[in-house]
């Protein structure tokens, strides 16, 4: 058959022409999601730093070389277990197959690979080394002037933290309120109508500002502060902290006390909830410089309590 009759040739039944397939490749991957074509181009560069083939990678993984070629393109069904199983081929974990700041360069590798397995006490002497070497940290003096209460509503943050403030001599900041302030609404206001990712970031705000304008003072922080890392990793670097522990019943009969009986919608699956919550901040709030309960004990004696701690833990840097 000559050159010129090449154009005449039908293609069988179901088989697309070669320059039809790139043509209809070439489509796919002009259409492709933005977070897919990234996910494509980690999982080629993470098997060429491997030096694997396409095909070794889809053997290791259990996948087909084709639903790999797919994936690698940015136009596969990317299902979360394939992705655990091309993930494990290649000896990764599945954050940094998805993508994150610790993918961005070898040393964020290298400085993630040093600390991994790390104890929670090595983690935090990391942490704070980290804060020394770039200068972000405070003198001890001067963080030791700001009180800040961490835990969750119902702790007695608010009240303690005021009688705390007047026996200090210092100013006594809510930081609810210093939200409002910066966003000109209220809190539920933020909420409905920014969402919470909005919030999280007038919440950072009203903390810089707070830090800035307050060289002494005792400070009520909100019970989801710990939501945002860098906003606690923020309080915990300029402020001595404290988490006002109480059991999950105190912290609810506290709430409704206070004549907020949402709380109470459910009953016992509101305090499941609660419990919840607790068990999922505790971690964090344990990061504090201390820890003190108020279970059991009248307004009196926890204030009484809490005063003798904060003083012993923070010595002559108090007035």
């Amino acid at each position: 058959m000559s050159d010129s009759d090449s154009s005449n040739v039908v293609p069988l039944p179901g088989v697309v022409p070669a320059a039809g397939r790139d043509e209809a490749e070439a489509a796919r991957v002009s259409e492709r999601d933005p977070f897919l074509g990234a996910l494509g181009e980690r999982v080629r560069l993470l098997r060429a730093r491997k030096g694997l083939t396409r095909r070794a990678l889809a053997q290791g993984a259990g996948v087909s070389e084709r639903h790999l070629a797919n994936l690698e393109l940015g136009v596969g069904n990317a299902s979360i277990l394939i992705l655990r199983q091309v993930a494990q081929a290649l000896s990764c974990s599945l954050a940094e197959l998805l993508g994150d700041e610790t993918t961005a360069s070898p040393e964020w590798l290298l400085i993630r690979d040093l600390l991994h397995g790390r104890s929670e006490a090595e983690l935090q002497r990391a942490r704070i080394a980290l804060n020394q070497l770039f200068g972000s940290a405070p003198r001890d003096a001067a963080r030791l002037r700001r009180i800040a209460l961490v835990g969750l509503r119902g702790a007695g943050k608010s009240t303690l933290g005021q009688m705390l403030a007047d026996d200090l001599d210092v100013p006594f900041v809510e930081l609810n309120r210093e939200i409002e302030r910066v966003a000109g609404c209220s809190l539920s206001e933020i909420h409905n109508l920014y969402g919470p990712s909005a919030y999280r970031r007038y919440e950072r705000r009203a903390l810089e500002e707070t830090i800035e304008l307050y060289p002494d003072a005792v400070i009520a922080t909100p019970g989801g502060i710990i939501s945002d890392a860098a906003t606690f990793g923020l309080l915990l670097q300029h402020c001595f902290t404290v988490w006002l522990q109480a059991s999950p019943e105190e912290h609810m009969q506290r709430v409704v006390a206070q004549g907020d009986l949402r709380p109470m919608s459910g009953n016992q699956e509101a305090m499941e909830d609660l419990k919840r919550i607790l068990a999922g901040r505790a971690a964090f709030y344990a990061k504090a410089d201390l820890s003190f309960s108020t279970s059991g004990q009248d307004l009196a004696a926890a204030f009484g309590g809490l005063r003798e701690a904060v003083r012993r833990a923070t010595g002559q840097a108090l007035r």
